[in-house]
Formats: structure tokens, sequence, C-alpha cells
């Protein structure tokens, strides 16, 4: 019987919530003789992959362990690509759950949509630790409801993204040169470009653990700004800097903050302006030190 879906784990230093992960990937209803799952750790350095290795045992779908010295985005989803033996590969991230139905909403949605090579599942409510994941999540969730159903976006991300094989292997996978973020949206456009879909919005829902402290938003958001310098001198267009600038990211955040109140009726996410432009302040002297030092 041959493999229908991949799923791709890419992780690193995720102890803290791999064993949640990997226990909603066993929970998936869609046929597991159907599925493999690949794991590739980037060198961690907790518990990773000790977790990793203890929750296989207990599978019953067919698995792939990969173990390197740090390597980078680019190298490792290569990993998965080029190991996959199914016809669709479903990316999930070490602080993601899934819902019991995601795979198969997944690949009955690229199933009823073969011009699509990407799409994009929407992100689901669940109970935030506090105020600052609070608003980190309702960011996602507005650009959702607004955006949701279109082909064609300007940025997917691979988690909660499942990629046709055949797609992302006519333009030769990922780049390896790639060691920070960004692999996923150079990807995106060269896939787009060859002419398939891009979609966000299917029917299927997951869940993200998001960051709970205003220092670890900043950190991972200059870390994202750094990344993209390289993608912005590999193909200028595809990057926009708009929302980068102070003034721009908060009207952005103000209207990001219209639809989240419609979505929630809860005033708190007013913050949001303070926050998507502490956000992007961060992104973008991320992006200027990568340019001044590349």
């Amino acid at each position: 019987m041959s493999l229908v879906l991949t799923i791709g784990v890419c992780v690193r230093n995720s102890e803290a919530f791999i064993q949640e992960t990997i226990e909603s990937i066993q929970g998936q209803d869609f046929p597991h003789e159907l599925t493999e799952v690949i794991f590739v750790d980037d060198g961690s350095e907790d518990r990773t992959m000790p977790l990793i290795m203890d929750n296989v045992s207990k599978m019953d779908m067919q698995t792939k362990i990969f173990h390197n010295e740090w390597k980078g985005l680019g190298w490792v989803r290569n990993v998965v690509v080029e190991n996959a033996r199914g016809e669709y590969i479903l990316w999930v991230d070490g602080d993601m759950i899934l819902p019991s139905d995601h795979a198969r909403k997944q690949v009955d949605f690229m199933q009823q949509n073969p011009e699509v090579g990407i799409a994009k599942a929407r992100y689901g409510t669940c109970p935030e630790e506090n105020l600052v994941s609070a608003l980190e999540k309702m960011t996602f969730m507005a650009f959702d409801s607004k955006f949701a159903g279109g082909a064609n976006p300007k940025v997917l991300g691979t988690g909660g993204s499942i990629y046709r094989v055949k797609a992302i292997k006519q333009v030769g996978g990922f780049d390896p040169t790639i060691t920070g973020t960004g692999e996923d949206m150079d990807a995106e456009h060269r896939v787009r470009n060859t002419g398939w879909l891009l979609y966000r919005g299917t029917p299927a829902i997951f869940y993200e653990r998001f960051r709970k402290t205003w220092k670890d938003i900043w950190d991972k958001e200059f870390w994202h700004g750094y990344g993209v310098h390289y993608i912005f001198k590999k193909n200028r267009g595809q990057i926009s800097l708009y929302r980068a600038n102070p003034p721009a990211a908060f009207l952005t955040a103000v209207w990001i903050s219209v639809v989240a109140y419609r979505l929630m009726h809860r005033k708190w996410v007013f913050l949001l302006p303070v926050q998507y432009t502490f956000k992007k302040i961060a992104w973008g002297l991320g992006f200027l030190k990568g340019q001044i030092e590349h």
C-alpha cells in the first residue's frame, strides 16, 4: 500500500512541548497505515531527542529519525523532502498541537484542489497562558479572519501547512544555504512562480504555543528579521518592508485590533498596536543587522 502522507517534524531544543506534539500526531484519524513521520533534530542541546525516541516506540505509524549537528532550516527541511515517500508533506513544528482531524482535512483539501501546491490551515482558539501570548495569537487569527479562503497569499509559513511533494521537488526543494528563517518564504515564491497556487485557510485548524514574554517576542522577531535579509537580497520583489516601518506597523495593528475585537469582543485586543509595533521594530533591527553584516 503506497503512502499518501509524510509528516515532517523539524525541531531544535523543543523539549517543552514535543511530547504533546507527537501525541497529537499519533492521535490523527487519517489512516496510520498511509502515513509516515520523519523527525529531523537540528542539533538540540536539551532532551528533545530522548523524548522523540521514547515516544516513537509507542507509535503505529512508519517513522524515520535524523539527528545532526546544527545545519539550519533550509537544510533540515530538505532532509524531509528527500526522504518523503508520501504524496504530501504536512509540516509540524515542535510547539504545535493538531486536532485529530487535521491531517485528514488537509489531505482532503489537496486532493480536491489539484492546482494547489501549498495550503495553510487556520489558527485555532485555545486558552493562552497570559496576555502576551494571547495578543500574539490574535494577530494570526485576525489575518485568518480576513484573508482565509484566498489564493496566492504573500506568506504562509511551513507550520500548519501542507506541501504537494511534486511541487516542492519541482523547484529543487528548499534553499540549503538559508540557515535562519525565510526558507519557507523562498520556497513559496519559487513554487508560485512555477504555476502552482498557494492557499490560506483550509478547513483544518491547528494550535501553536506562542511566546509568553516580551523578551521572547523580541528575540524571535529580531531573528526573523535577520534571517530575511538573505531573501531580500536574493529576490527584492519578494519582501515588502512597509510593515517594518513603525508608523505603518502601528496603523496596520489598529486595523488588526478592530478585526480582533469583532472576533473576540475583548477590550484587551486594543493593545495590539503597541505589541505589533514592538514586534516590527525588533524585526526591522534584525533585518538591518543582516544587511550590515552581509
